[in-house]
């Protein structure tokens, strides 16, 4: 599969080494991307880098990894490549990082801040409550694995999402429509705490 990747910092460049290194092939993205050299090595032959529109247009399927705040402007400037396109996004808002529009996300529920944000894509959240060094050191550990709560209203988009946690190493664990994300938002009982799909589905009466 195709992924373009919009923000490759550290949650976006674990994620997608982790797909680069299951077979997919993976467009990191930035304002600079020149800047990505050590990155597209380490991810390897099945990398490469570019603009976020380039990753926008690339990708069958897109993740969008920015600061919350960025996320209005993505819309505004990559919306238009992404139409129908499943769009995976793990951004979470933060008060003290991103201002009002942070305690707005957070009162409606990011699911359905991020939906407003992004007309016309197939959305799923994923990847908001797993940190970066999870994924980098817990992938495919032995015993049961880490569960990865997963959103979206499109059913198709939400079984990619899922194929996609479990190409690296995962347990994906759906919890329902965009209106359900907000279960699993930061700050949650479940945010980071690297539990198991059968813990997570436990917390959230699943």
């Amino acid at each position: 599969m195709k992924i373009g990747i919009i923000g490759s910092g550290r949650i976006g460049g674990a994620i997608g080494i982790r797909w680069a290194e299951a077979g997919h092939q993976v467009l990191f993205s930035s304002r600079h991307p020149d800047e990505l050299t050590d990155l597209i090595k380490q991810a390897g032959e099945n990398a490469s880098a570019g603009f976020p529109a380039e990753a926008a247009a690339f990708g069958d399927v897109v993740f969008i990894a920015v600061p919350y705040h960025a996320l209005p402007q993505v819309g505004e400037d990559y919306a238009h490549l992404m139409q129908n396109k499943v769009v995976i996004d793990c951004g979470n808002p933060r008060a003290d990082r991103d201002g009002p529009m942070a305690d707005e996300a957070i009162a409606k529920g990011t699911g359905v801040a991020s939906a407003e944000y992004l007309p016309g894509v197939r959305l799923v959240r994923a990847f908001n409550a797993i940190s970066w060094i999870e994924v980098g050191e817990e992938a495919f550990r032995d015993g049961d694995l880490i569960g990865v709560p997963i959103a979206g209203d499109d059913a198709a988009g939400v079984a990619i999402a899922s194929q996609l946690v479990t190409d690296i190493g995962f347990d994906p664990v759906v919890v329902g429509g965009l209106d359900r994300a907000k279960e699993f938002d930061r700050g949650t009982d479940v945010y980071v705490k690297g539990l198991t799909a059968a813990e997570l589905r436990t917390a959230l009466k699943l």
